[in-house]
């Protein structure tokens, strides 16, 4: 069970939204690019980044902080958050980024993200953000109305590598993770799932690696980490070093 700090960039700076609410934002003093380099040196063999701006339409915000987190770790860089087209795809790659989380490209053209990761190999995590069961795009201001087990077992068909799981209700709302419903995301498709939303502590991270099913490899916490309710050193520090070279 990894677990994987999170970075939200919202023009340039951390933040952690609730539920997804842009009107509901928290802003944290530190700049991403020294959250980053914490989260390395404290021993995180991964960083969930997101680029909140990208995706709701404007890419071009967060580029150049995100080339500096990338130039200022060696740790694996997942990033999602308005990836969109080829163009995007290319962009990151020559920052340096390992992983690339889609999300309203999976749901709404499905056939290109086929095309791919036939084309770019491995790279490819499903982002899969729900509310009610229905997973939701754009930033998840739209709901796609596309039921989130029915495109978990999508995601296999169409070469993706793993899973994020995202019940928005749960996400930053420390209320504890979705792991019922992430259980069926993982025994649906067949693939590794990290589980992200509701991570309030440690107890609630050892709760889903004593309940979650065999497919769940990780979780994403954010909020708890920022807000000292989750130390994340003894969960790293648990972590093989292999675990930075893990296909998912």
């Amino acid at each position: 069970m990894m677990l994987i700090p999170s970075i939200d960039i919202l023009g340039g700076k951390c933040v952690r939204l609730l539920q997804g609410d842009f009107d509901e934002s928290t802003i944290y003093d530190k700049d991403p690019v020294a959250v980053a380099r914490e989260f390395e040196a404290a021993g995180a063999h991964r960083i969930h980044l997101v680029d909140l701006d990208a995706a709701r339409g404007d890419s071009g915000v967060n580029r150049s902080k995100i080339r500096k987190i990338r130039r200022a770790v060696s740790c694996t860089l997942q990033l999602g958050g308005g990836i969109r087209s080829e163009d995007d795809i290319e962009e990151l790659l020559d920052v340096g980024i390992d992983r690339f989380v889609i999300g309203t490209a999976f749901a709404r053209r499905p056939e290109i993200v086929e095309g791919w990761t036939a084309h770019y190999g491995d790279i490819f995590l499903a982002g899969i953000d729900a509310r009610d069961g229905k997973v939701q795009v754009s930033g998840w201001e739209e709901n796609s109305g596309i039921d989130d087990i029915t495109l978990a077992k999508r995601a296999r068909e169409l070469g993706a590598c793993g899973i994020i799981y995202t019940n928005i209700e749960k996400d930053g709302a420390l209320q504890g993770p979705d792991i019922v419903r992430t259980n069926l995301i993982a025994e649906s498709c067949g693939l590794p799932v990290i589980l992200s939303g509701g991570i309030s502590s440690a107890a609630d991270v050892e709760k889903v690696a004593a309940e979650g099913h065999k497919n769940i490899v990780g979780v994403i916490a954010g909020r708890a980490i920022y807000e000292d309710k989750l130390d994340p050193v003894p969960f790293f520090a648990q972590q093989p070093a292999s675990a930075q070279e893990a296909t998912w």
